[in-house]
């Protein structure tokens, strides 16, 4: 199997590079990535002199330079590569359109031009929208995106079904929920959070704090996206989600005793404009028709994410400078 990864320096991208070439000798991997801030070629300093891996510098929306990378003959493309801070998006949605709509479409014309066998598109569970304190996201969930990032996401999403339909490209879409783990870029907010404490700095939390998200670990994210490049059907969208409902407080005051602080050290900022409230993922039909399942538990996950970043300060130090 010859795979095409784009933003494989990214937090997920990278993790999921770094699985493929542990768990399927005789694949070969090309990554793709425009190397902007979220992306750093240091998160796979470990397999950059492997044989079966090949780095390019470049940008998803350059469709002649993307022709000659697909001119490789890769079996199939994982999409990972996007602008993917919601924050972000608040303050400059346009770059947000540019390379999360834009360059999904020049990829998927690329590609079908290769004849390329599958096309994974890896999506977010924010095209649906908020809930209300009851409910579960299924992949029957109406899209409803609030930010600018998800609606970019939303957009992308709607393109791959597209291609499916009207190209009969095999497309498949997953949505995941929100990602923790080692590599994780220092603006989101367990590796934030952790590296401000570190430091011996206040903690930022929006609003009241009770802003719920369904955590998983990166690693079962990766299983999830591998076992639909495998096993998935063309035209279908799978939920990966951690089963995993915590408030941003009750995140905060996980980290606050795990790295020895109080209370003292949270600072209530202004709420994010559009903020969802609530996030919750049904992951059983991956389960269901892929046997897929999460292998790490929160409480072992987090503790073992701090100690990662704990050990690595020459991975995020640079960053948080930056």
């Amino acid at each position: 199997m010859h795979l095409v990864v784009t933003g494989g320096c990214g937090f997920i991208g990278s993790n999921f590079i770094r699985q493929v070439l542990a768990s399927r000798p005789g694949w070969r991997i090309t990554n793709v990535d425009k190397l902007t801030y979220a992306g750093n070629q240091a998160s796979l300093s470990d397999v950059a002199a492997n044989p079966a891996y090949k780095f390019f510098k470049s940008d998803i929306c350059d469709r002649a330079l993307m022709a000659e990378i697909f001119s490789g003959n890769p079996d199939a493309v994982v999409h990972f590569a996007a602008e993917s801070h919601v924050d972000r998006s608040i303050l400059g949605p346009e770059v947000f359109v540019q390379t999360n709509v834009m360059g999904t479409q020049v990829l998927l014309e690329v590609a079908r031009g290769a004849k390329v066998g599958r096309f994974v598109h890896v999506s977010t569970d924010e095209v649906y929208g908020s809930l209300g304190p009851t409910g579960l996201f299924t992949e029957t969930t109406p899209l409803a995106p609030n930010s600018p990032y998800s609606a970019s996401k939303a957009g992308s999403d709607m393109l791959v079904s597209a291609y499916h339909h009207t190209f009969g490209m095999d497309t498949l879409i997953t949505r995941c929920s929100n990602n923790y783990g080692p590599y994780q870029f220092p603006e989101k907010l367990i590796p934030l959070l952790v590296t401000n404490l570190m430091d011996g700095k206040q903690i930022p939390i929006y609003g009241d704090g009770k802003n719920v998200r369904d955590w998983l670990h990166v690693d079962d994210h990766c299983s999830g996206i591998l076992l639909a490049l495998e096993k998935g059907k063309a035209g279908e969208a799978y939920n990966i989600g951690g089963n995993n409902e915590r408030p941003n407080i009750d995140i905060a005051m996980k980290l606050l005793a795990l790295l020895g602080k109080d209370d003292s050290s949270i600072k209530y900022v202004e709420d994010r404009l559009g903020h969802d409230r609530r996030y919750a993922i049904d992951a059983s039909k991956i389960r269901r028709e892929l046997g897929w399942k999460p292998r790490h538990d929160f409480e072992s996950g987090i503790a073992a994410t701090v100690e990662w970043y704990k050990a690595n300060e020459k991975w995020w130090r640079p960053l948080k400078k930056g």
